[in-house]
């Protein structure tokens, strides 16, 4: 079953490449954008401690860390998942998902993964590239385990961003067009990328146990940063992942069970 599923995905890439490669101008003018928007969003790093020498623990190169971890979820995000969810609603819309429910495999799993953005790939590796500058401004040597824990708890955080979006995304089987609901919780990764301690009150708590983007990316920048408070951070995370995961599965069989095709 696994190498059924491998190969099946192997193929997805295949696909996935060659389109990129038909259209060579589009995939590099992406990859130029969010460059710059990166560029952007670091600048801003730049501006904002001019006038302040920390927020909260976090001083400015410890920032620029969770800003680079930040755009590397991100992207990776975009790479794996992003324009899959998109196009949840489409599928439904138009009838391709009577289609993808015949195939002899997961329809989730086909649904989630069959897009690849491999401009994305690039754009994550200048997130690995900034993470780099700033532990050397830190003076910080991340050993294996800390790399190795920073990893793992990135592959957490894709699985919150996905089961979250996923299960937003199933909701054009009541709606039929939920695009918006979905880019708008794309928009929310922006608040990930700002330090946990520069928020207070219901807003900090709605965006670590409801929408969990400040755990996201916090959590790992604080590993590579040895800013670890408690251990506690990782187990909430990892919670947080096996939680968004089981009620988008929840949901999803909830949704596709009402489906009845487009042309009914």
């Amino acid at each position: 079953m696994l190498k059924h599923y491998a190969a099946i995905y192997a193929e997805f890439w295949r696909n996935g490449l060659i389109r990129e490669m038909g259209f060579k101008a589009n995939f590099i003018m992406w990859i130029i954008v969010e460059l710059l928007w990166f560029a952007l969003q670091l600048t801003f790093v730049s501006v904002l401690f001019l006038h302040t020498e920390s927020i909260g623990s976090w001083t400015k190169w410890e920032v620029v860390m969770l800003y680079g971890a930040s755009h590397f979820i991100q992207q990776l995000f975009t790479a794996f998942f992003l324009t899959n969810c998109v196009q949840v609603s489409e599928h439904i819309r138009t009838g391709k998902l009577d289609f993808l429910l015949l195939l002899p495999a997961s329809t989730r799993f086909l649904l989630s993964l069959r897009h690849v953005d491999f401009g994305s790939f690039v754009n994550a590796a200048s997130a690995v590239a900034v993470m780099a500058v700033a532990a050397g401004k830190l003076g910080l040597a991340p050993t294996v385990a800390q790399v190795a824990g920073f990893l793992a708890l990135v592959a957490i955080g894709l699985l919150i961003h996905y089961s979250l979006m996923f299960a937003l995304a199933c909701v054009s089987f009541w709606s039929v067009r939920a695009q918006g609901i979905v880019w708008g919780y794309y928009n929310l990764f922006n608040i990930a990328r700002q330090p946990d301690e520069a928020f207070r009150g219901l807003f900090r708590a709605v965006f670590t146990f409801v929408l969990p983007m400040l755990l996201v990316s916090n959590v790992p920048a604080r590993v590579l940063a040895d800013k670890m408070r408690s251990p506690l951070d990782l187990l909430l995370l990892a919670a947080m992942g096996a939680a968004c995961f089981g009620v988008s599965q929840v949901f999803w069989r909830v949704s596709v069970r009402r489906y009845t095709s487009a042309s009914s």
